[in-house]
């Protein structure tokens, strides 16, 4: 570029910054909707060219224009797209130091945490928190010290659209990665955010937790208890998700609490199966209550054929914790078919893993049901009597199978 041309497009940018600082909101919206039409996705260099060097003052107006009038929502999502592309230009972090001076990250997660934030500007919002997080490890922890890991959780367990709750599991997984400082913070908030009551946020929730636990070497206690809740979901994708982390935390110092927790559901406590009782003013909550606790018997069993399955070890402790008997007490649970078909898939892996079982379980269901039992588990169900199903409920203190050996319970 010329000397001449150098001055002319000097001039050309004094004439643009000067419209905008003398320009009413009318004025300021039609400039930064123009720049937005004609400069996404371009470089740090390229912008640099348009703005003769100096595309910073351009950016600190549009912060310092999004810092006053961000409560008030009328530009913000157009404010957001402008600076989006000045922190999404590559090959340089210059702009990305500049906003984060200008205070802009406190400003992006105080637009998350305000009520009347409409949910496109928070997806917005945490489009360009990801874009700060993946700079590297020293943006991510600015992000973290000044508070977000909750703000960011909170949005995702609390938002009203998938594509923000989507968003911000993308976010929380970038912030976990590469941080070694906040990483735990991450993990314990997600924990805490566990019993949302958004089933599309409890699905991102659990599956961003299963990644963010594949980088630690121990598991928190605290996760167990929301984890096996987890398994009364309705929705499908969360009980997938929830057992998905089961199976992983197999290997970790929770082991044996998910295993005694996972045991102890295929009997649900008297106050879950007795809820009708408690008030008829509230019968479909009652009923949703009671089929929550047969689900989460189904996915109780469901999840012991897995880890029995994969391992032999987790096979013979599961034995230990009387999971045989069990199991029968679940197949006779004539409330909820899918409870007795997990239940009998279960069951059918200790039978075919263990004379001694086998021998036990003939013994307690009888040759004809036993027989049936054998040639095809899952429809089991359907052959059995209200007798049978009576029997095989009822049984308590049976004798716990371990190792091919039947121990005195």
């Amino acid at each position: 570029m010329s000397t001449q041309e150098g001055q002319a497009n000097i001039g050309k940018v004094l004439s643009f910054l000067r419209e905008w600082d003398r320009g009413d909101m009318r004025v300021r919206n039609r400039i930064a909707s123009s720049f937005v039409t004609q400069n996404t996705g371009k470089t740090f260099y390229e912008l640099e060219l348009e703005f003769a060097q100096v595309a910073s003052l351009f950016l600190a107006r549009l912060t310092t224009w999004m810092r006053l009038t961000y409560m008030f929502g009328t530009f913000l999502g157009l404010q957001l797209k402008a600076i989006g592309i000045f922190l999404s230009a590559s090959s340089h972090d210059q702009y990305l130091m500049e906003f984060l001076e200008d205070g802009g990250v406190l400003t992006l997660l105080d637009i998350l945490s305000q009520s009347q934030s409409r949910e496109d500007d928070k997806a917005e919002a945490l489009r360009l928190l990801l874009t700060v997080s993946n700079a590297g490890r020293k943006y991510k922890e600015i992000v973290c010290e000044s508070h977000g890991v909750k703000v960011i959780a909170d949005c995702l367990a609390l938002s009203n659209r998938d594509e923000t709750k989507e968003v911000a599991s993308v976010l929380l997984e970038s912030l976990s990665q590469g941080n070694p400082k906040y990483q735990y913070q991450v993990y314990k908030c997600l924990i805490a955010v566990m019993t949302c009551s958004s089933p599309k946020s409890q699905q991102l929730v659990l599956h961003t937790l299963r990644i963010v636990q594949l980088k630690l070497k121990t598991a928190h206690h605290s996760i167990v208890e929301p984890l096996l809740s987890a398994l009364r979901s309705l929705h499908l994708e969360v009980q997938d998700e929830a057992i998905k982390l089961i199976l992983h935390l197999k290997c970790c110092d929770v082991k044996s609490a998910l295993l005694t927790g996972l045991v102890a559901l295929l009997r649900p406590g008297k106050e879950e199966m007795q809820q009708h009782q408690i008030s008829k003013e509230a019968e479909l909550i009652e009923m949703t209550g009671s089929l929550t606790a047969f689900v989460q018997q189904a996915a109780a069993a469901k999840t012991i054929r897995l880890l029995a399955e994969e391992d032999q070890e987790l096979s013979h402790e599961l034995l230990s914790l009387g999971v045989v008997q069990h199991l029968l007490h679940a197949m006779g649970n004539r409330e909820h078919a899918d409870a007795q078909i997990q239940a009998s898939l279960a069951l059918e892996h200790f039978v075919m893993s263990s004379p001694a079982v086998e021998d036990h379980v003939e013994r307690v269901m009888g040759v004809s049901l036993f027989a049936a039992f054998k040639n095809k588990a899952e429809t089991v169900y359907t052959k059995m009597d209200e007798t049978e199903a009576e029997m095989l409920s009822n049984q308590v203190n049976m004798p716990h199978v371990l190792n091919g050996n039947v121990l005195d319970g």
